[in-house]
């Protein structure tokens, strides 16, 4: 047998997410509604599709190893310098590669009881132990992530801003502050996916002299490449530079590099997928609300709904959906497992949400 290390060798096989194409196979048939997991169903930006055609030709070439020209157009656009921008392969490769850099077997990590769980599934690959303070009021508790690490000595905690799966928002000042009051030795992982959502200058400023924060971002969410597989950090240049230590120095393909640099100039197609994103949030707000249900605030491309009971009610309404052809998903740990989360969407998308959630509560209300 091959001869796995203790640590692997003791750690069940785990999925995080289990896909829509996992779901699919098991139903034999598609969805209709592929709302669950907040891609973007607005797509790339046409001039990001194009240079990704263009580049396919050339993907007999390794990708360009330092990232070189999607580093600088980021550094540029978001007014640091290049030695401040890290690319990878999406958020979750990032937090894989930070994790690395910092757990080993028996370190304390931080995060919030039912925030993203990626980054635990990195934490115990690694040995790491988590320490989990739950969410107050559907929103990640920065004084309590702060005491936690103190109690613990952690040198790294997670934080989400704007949350997933709440989609809840902290402004600048409560970030800043949260910042601000962690130890000098330990780090902020902010992740900052769903940053383009948030309220027009609401974010806290960038600040790549603080070495007490790295700040994680995608082209999954907003710039709607989540197959493609970009994400970035920003951070002081001492924290980037240590990822060399570790990182894949071709994990992100060549043809993913020029749709994200197309991306990336073309904010106008951005501004126009936000403005669709924010339309089809209110149109799943008023649903909601037509059925008896409370959507949560969001900051986000999806809403959080409370469907007013506990979570297997809220469990039973994600299957009649399903059922339905609508693919949706929900926050795993109570008391958020009361909500069910649907992803903004098309008209289409969304009139089928329309069409089968009263058929859904009503069959998930029998049962």
């Amino acid at each position: 047998m091959t001869r796995y290390t203790p640590l692997v060798a003791s750690l069940p096989s785990t999925v995080p997410f289990v896909g829509p194409e996992t779901q699919e196979r098991a139903r034999g048939s598609g969805f209709r509604a592929r709302v669950g997991a907040n891609e973007s169903v607005f797509g790339p930006s046409p001039k990001a599709i194009e240079a990704m055609a263009t580049a396919a030709a050339d993907c007999w070439k390794y990708g360009d190893p330092e990232n070189h020209d999607l580093k600088h157009a980021l550094a540029d656009h978001h007014g640091v310098a290049a030695e401040n921008i890290m690319v990878g392969e999406g958020i979750d490769g990032i937090l894989g590669l930070l994790v690395r850099m910092v757990v080993e077997k028996g370190t304390k990590v931080v995060t919030s009881l039912g925030a993203y769980p990626t980054f635990n599934f990195h934490v115990h690959g690694f040995g790491g132990e988590l320490v989990t303070v739950p969410y107050k009021d559907d929103m990640e508790d920065p004084e309590a992530i702060i005491a936690a690490v103190k109690d613990n000595n952690a040198p790294l905690a997670y934080f989400a801003n704007p949350d997933n799966p709440m989609a809840s928002f902290h402004p600048a000042e409560t970030i800043a502050k949260l910042i601000s009051d962690m130890p000098d030795d330990s780090l902020l992982c902010l992740d900052e996916a769903y940053c383009e959502f948030a309220p027009e200058g609401s974010l806290v400023p960038i600040d790549v002299e603080e070495t007490r924060v790295i700040r994680t971002r995608t082209f999954s969410k907003a710039y709607g490449m989540a197959g493609a597989r970009v994400g970035y950090a920003i951070g002081h240049r001492d924290v980037i530079d240590a990822f060399n230590k570790v990182r894949n120095h071709f994990g992100v393909n060549r043809i993913a590099q020029a749709g994200a640099l197309a991306a990336l100039a073309d904010q106008d197609y951005l501004q126009q997928v936000i403005a669709q994103v924010r339309d089809a949030n209110a149109a799943i707000a008023e649903i909601a609300v037509e059925n008896g249900l409370t959507p949560l605030p969001t900051s986000t491309n999806f809403v959080t709904i409370d469907c007013g009971s506990d979570g297997a009610f809220a469990k039973s309404v994600v299957a009649e959906l399903v059922a339905r052809d609508c693919f949706v998903r929900m926050p795993f740990v109570e008391p958020g497992n009361r909500c069910i989360r649907i992803s903004a969407g098309t008209e289409a998308d969304i009139e089928l949400v329309r069409e089968m959630l009263p058929q859904a509560l009503k069959s998930a209300r029998g049962a």
